[in-house]
């Protein structure tokens, strides 16, 4: 994605590409394509205009969708875990226009515990500004819970398992 900069693709652990933020054969979706250093996850897309709230503004809950999913991706490819948000905090510092190309990056805070994590990601804009900011707290989950919980296909649960984990 970032060539030169250490920024590696992320390639999905699953055959369901059907994800709103993130799946390749979602036609309604937002397509990101998502990389990583080791120590960052990162994501470039544009926004179509047909997601605007008011006026010629990307609507503030498409920012919160790309914000909450590289936090997702920062904690499942950074941790090795499977993850759920629990909370999640927006800081909307400029408007946002649609088609034209954002970023985000997302990182590890911090491990509260072995089942919970508090993530950051950072919306820029094409001008290399801040947009938007997130802090959220995702349950960290691993296979074995995903399917007890049952929340989850069995084949997206092994996917992950095969990429993974270290059973």
């Amino acid at each position: 994605m970032q060539n030169g900069t250490g920024y590696e693709p992320i390639e999905s652990f699953s055959s369901d590409n059907h994800c709103f933020a993130c799946g390749s054969k979602n036609p309604f979706g937002l397509h990101m394509k998502l990389s990583s250093d080791g120590q960052t996850v990162a994501a470039h897309v544009t926004v179509p205009s047909h997601l605007c709230g008011w006026g010629n503004l990307v609507h503030g809950g498409i920012i919160t969708t790309l914000l909450d999913e590289t936090m997702s991706w920062a904690a499942i490819h950074l941790l090795k875990r499977l993850i759920l948000t629990r909370t999640i905090e927006i800081r909307f510092i400029l408007p946002v226009p649609p088609n034209t190309l954002l970023r985000t990056e997302g990182s590890i805070e911090r491990q509260i515990k072995n089942t919970e994590a508090l993530v950051r990601a950072v919306l820029f804009d094409e001008d290399n500004r801040i947009c938007a900011t997130a802090t959220g707290r995702f349950a960290l989950l691993s296979a074995k819970m995903m399917r007890r919980m049952k929340i989850m296909n069995e084949q997206t649960i092994a996917d992950f398992a095969n990429r993974y984990e270290q059973d």
